[in-house]
């Protein structure tokens, strides 16, 4: 059975696996272009990817964004860690893409991560410590946002012809669902998301630079994950009922600006894993996981910083989940061209 994605209340059920196939004949995620991009990748995190385990130092790797953004929401957990497992010291950094995260924990410049992205890719590189919970839900959605006053958009297939944005050209929210229900909408994406798709412009960046591509009138509409463009939508918006179920930031609605409507959202997404790359041999390893998993709401309050604002917590404990909870990421990858196994 197909994915249904006519309008921002349309559902969207399990993958169409018979669109893949021709996908990855196409292009695929080829490892060598990885590879080569690593010592680009690496400068591009400014030299703060110097510290491992060696010296009692593990380098944990947040996911491509704002990186002082990313650096304050996950203090409380950096905190929690550095409190409760003796005689290591906890650094994070943001990389510049997702591409810099694979070459990192392969040369040993990083030991944890969490991201999606890598994980799916190379699920036999990873040990998974478990999927962040935060508000009370493991889960995420996609959506597609345009301004309150646009009336032609209604959904992916109206993106035909229009100049749209997107965050990572590897983000499972910001990009590859989106393409997913373009293409599925009828859409040809050519060679999106890693080069130029056919019926419409596309331009990529990061979420947040999405949503200003849009408010700024360079874009005719953006895709983005909850937590980022939930906010955006005006207060008291109706959403689909998996979203009101499952999702942890309905009641950011009307908090920032500008504002935008929603035209589409994706099916709950498994929110990111937390993994270490398996070549980390330490009991740290392990203690890492226990703390993780064990975290609750009041523990991780207790590490807050001064002026810290809740709101913006991407964690609050790790739910155990394995490679297959996050199969129907995997299914659209490929559906779109990109093959995490290669």
């Amino acid at each position: 059975m197909s994915d249904r994605f006519g309008d921002s209340n349309s559902d969207e059920s399990t993958p169409n696996n018979d669109s893949s196939s021709s996908s990855i004949s196409r292009r695929g995620f080829v490892a060598g272009g990885v590879a080569t991009a690593a010592s680009v990748s690496l400068a591009g995190c400014g030299g703060v990817l110097g510290g491992t385990e060696d010296g009692n130092v593990v380098t944990m790797l947040l996911t491509p964004g704002t990186p002082a953004d990313a650096r304050r929401r996950y203090k409380p957990v950096q905190n929690l860690l550095n409190a409760e497992i003796d005689g290591t010291e906890f650094e994070m950094t943001v990389p510049t893409d997702y591409s810099a995260i694979l070459p990192a924990l392969e040369s040993e410049q990083a030991e944890i991560g969490m991201d999606d992205v890598t994980v799916l890719a190379n699920p036999d590189k990873m040990d998974i410590y478990g999927t962040t919970v935060t508000g009370g839900s493991a889960f995420y959605f996609s959506l597609m946002v345009v301004p309150p006053e646009e009336n032609d958009i209604g959904g992916p297939a109206d993106v035909e012809g229009r100049t749209w944005a997107f965050a990572d050209r590897l983000s499972t929210s910001g990009s590859i669902f989106a393409l997913y229900a373009i293409q599925d909408a009828g859409l040809d994406i050519g060679d999106a998301p890693k080069g130029d798709p056919v019926d419409f412009e596309g331009s990529w960046t990061d979420h947040d630079q999405a949503l200003q591509r849009v408010g700024e009138g360079q874009a005719a509409g953006a895709t983005t994950w909850g937590g980022n463009g939930i906010p955006h939508l005006p207060e008291g918006t109706e959403v689909p009922d998996r979203v009101d179920e499952k999702s942890s930031f309905l009641d950011t609605m009307g908090t920032e600006s500008p504002e935008f409507k929603a035209v589409w959202w994706s099916f709950p997404i498994p929110k990111q894993p937390m993994y270490a790359r398996k070549t980390w041999e330490s009991d740290v390893k392990t203690e890492v996981g226990e703390v993780l998993r064990g975290s609750t709401q009041d523990q991780i309050e207790q590490h807050y910083p001064e002026d810290y604002n809740e709101d913006e917590l991407p964690f609050t404990t790790l739910t155990d989940t394995s490679i297959d909870d996050y199969q129907p990421i995997i299914e659209r990858m490929r559906s779109v061209g990109i093959d995490p196994s290669a």
